[in-house]
């Protein structure tokens, strides 16, 4: 079927690539509002929305018969080639194209049903040697998120398009989930947050805990309006297929700045309580900061005072906490450059030990896996995310780091 008009639902565009110049083009008012060029085999898309004057832009490498499919969900569009994904963006606002009509067409052109998505196994697939890698096809790993449970090392990653670049430079950052039982040969996961609605500008960084036999993982999403971001959360009971609780969510008092409110760390206290800690920056004295909330059940958090304050504006961010062998560690980036304090309490009387930045490229993060501190982070290729990069801690009598390659991952 020839698609003369089309509608702000669900659809698939597919035709063959022919000649180079343009492939198809829908126009509004005499403007083009969504188009297919070819040029020296690269096929470029572009589609306008009301939220910005900038098309978003799907590319990639192409040729002459090739099938191409370009999948629009109002959350999402997704160009594949003969069935293999070159690109992804993330739309907001309403798309001119919606009342746009088909003014040129190379030929070939039909208008097909979005797939529908297969139930997934947990395990889709794998790999060794985790030091250095990334998913590839123009995918890289962001922030890590590494919790130890069972038997295992996880790690949750923000999945990363063209270095924080997509959705207008709100990032479209999801959360991809790996796994290991001997830091040797890795399980690759389903997605454990994604995406679903236009206006998630981004999925930033968070955390996991389990409590009462279910797994609960705790994030910010950045708004593609700029407003307020909340905090939300994901449950799942096996730990592996993840189902967003949209009855849960708050934003921060106004005593925070609370656009930029993200990475939130849950953990369980000895006293009891469920402690979570925010980035974002104290309004009235203009300094970056951890606020510092309390729940009983997870559902319910009060703010307290901050856990830390920052020396001057710059954010705090990707806050990490654990305690190991009597010592308590609260572990935060300033300007993706990791550092940690020490203490003997467990959310009180910090102090910088001598040489407070940890050495693990961006913003690393850390679990507690068989008496082992392993640290996760990134190493930046061509800016914002890249390759996975990983680092063991051990600790002095002062509870101080010294660092030493992970062993296994040397093999």
């Amino acid at each position: 079927m020839l698609p003369i008009t089309l509608q702000n639902t669900p659809w698939t565009l597919a035709f063959p690539v022919g000649e180079e110049g343009c492939q198809f083009r829908y126009e509004r008012d005499g403007h083009p509002v969504l188009e297919a060029e070819y040029t020296e085999g690269t096929l470029r898309i572009s589609a306008l929305f009301t939220a910005r004057e900038e098309a978003l832009t799907l590319t990639g490498e192409a040729a002459t018969g090739d099938r191409i499919r370009f999948v629009y969900q109002p959350w999402r569009m997704e160009l594949y080639r003969n069935d293999a994904i070159l690109d992804e963006e993330w739309p907001f606002g309403d798309p001119l194209f919606a009342e746009g009509t088909l003014v040129h067409c190379a030929g070939g052109l039909t208008l097909e049903p979005v797939p529908e998505k297969p139930a997934e196994p947990d395990v889709l697939g794998g790999f060794t040697g985790a030091e250095g890698w990334m998913p590839g096809c123009g995918v890289f790993v962001g922030d890590y998120m590494p919790y130890a449970h069972g038997d295992r090392y996880h790690v949750l990653y923000l999945k990363d398009r063209h270095h924080h670049r997509s959705k207008w430079g709100k990032g479209a950052h999801q959360w991809e989930h790996l796994s290991t039982a001997d830091l040797i040969h890795w399980d690759i996961h389903p997605m454990a947050v994604e995406i679903d609605d236009p206006a998630e500008g981004s999925i930033c960084t968070g955390s996991w805990i389990c409590r009462n036999g279910k797994h609960w993982l705790y994030y910010t999403v950045r708004m593609s309006d700029g407003s307020s971001a909340p905090i939300r959360r994901s449950v799942s009971e096996d730990g592996f297929h993840y189902t967003k609780d949209r009855a849960f969510g708050f934003t921060l008092s106004d005593r925070y700045t609370g656009a930029s409110a993200r990475d939130p760390k849950i953990v369980q206290g000895e006293d009891g309580l469920l402690h979570m800690f925010v980035t974002t920056t104290l309004k009235a004295e203009g300094k970056g900061c951890l606020v510092h909330l309390t729940s009983e059940d997870g559902d319910t958090w009060t703010e307290t005072d901050p856990i830390y304050i920052a020396p001057d504006a710059n954010e705090p961010e990707c806050s990490d906490y654990f305690a190991f062998r009597g010592k308590y560690y609260l572990i935060f980036s300033h300007h993706g450059v990791g550092q940690y304090l020490v203490s003997d309490k467990p959310f009180s009387g910090w102090k910088t030990p001598k040489e407070a930045k940890i050495p693990c490229h961006s913003v690393p993060k850390a679990a507690v896996w068989n008496d082992r501190i392993l640290f996760a982070g990134f190493k930046g290729e061509g800016g914002y995310a890249g390759t996975m990069t990983f680092l063991e801690a051990k600790t002095d009598d002062n509870g101080e780091f010294t660092y030493i390659p992970v062993r296994e991952m040397q093999k």
